[in-house]
């Protein structure tokens, strides 16, 4: 058993028999009481993210995880193929997992799958992806007084706003947190 001290973002434990992600901590000693550390948790299964605030020194459950590194093949009817880059076994990621983790991913992209024993119980996508402008209106020469944006759609179907001088087949990187547009890439 650990204590509050132990705990850092990403990091995962079992609070209420469930399993959950520690999205945000933070550690608060007031002038008057007792120190307490306050967190967010994002329930893995559920996806709902919760408030909770624990006394400091109080122990937590926290789960050891491994990660590996797969490659993204291919999409099932429903699940998400994926193959060991060392041993080349394949495993299968419900849509449950994935939520909107695929509009991040294409077919031979690479990314860590973590696993609480044999179960896949989260994904560590990289910070930014290069994706391709599937679809986007023309922009209007002229029209970039103001921060003006445009809907665009990328080769995986996510939609986000992206600057008017933005054209199809362009290579954009796309921030996975905020799931935002960060800079046009040169091809």
């Amino acid at each position: 058993m650990s204590t509050t001290s132990d705990i850092k973002n990403g990091s995962i434990v079992r609070f209420k028999n469930a399993r959950m992600k520690i999205v945000e901590f933070q550690h608060v000693k007031p002038g008057k009481g007792p120190a307490f550390v306050r967190t967010k948790l994002k329930d893995i299964k559920s996806g709902k993210v919760i408030d909770q605030t624990f006394n400091a020194g109080v122990k937590l459950e926290f789960i050891k995880v491994t990660s590996s590194q797969f490659q993204y093949l291919y999409k099932d009817a429903n699940s998400y193929v994926f193959m060991h880059n060392q041993t080349f076994n394949q495993v299968e990621v419900s849509e449950l997992l994935m939520q909107d983790t695929h509009h991040y991913i294409k077919e031979g992209d690479n990314l860590d799958l973590v696993f609480d024993g044999d179960e896949i119980i989260n994904m560590n996508l990289p910070a930014k992806v290069i994706l391709a402008v599937a679809q986007t209106d023309p922009g209007h020469r002229g029209n970039t007084a103001t921060n003006a944006s445009k809907p665009a759609k990328m080769e995986t179907g996510l939609e986000i706003q992206v600057p008017l001088f933005i054209n199809e087949g362009d290579l954009l990187r796309i921030d996975t947190k905020s799931g935002t547009y960060s800079e046009r890439v040169k091809q």
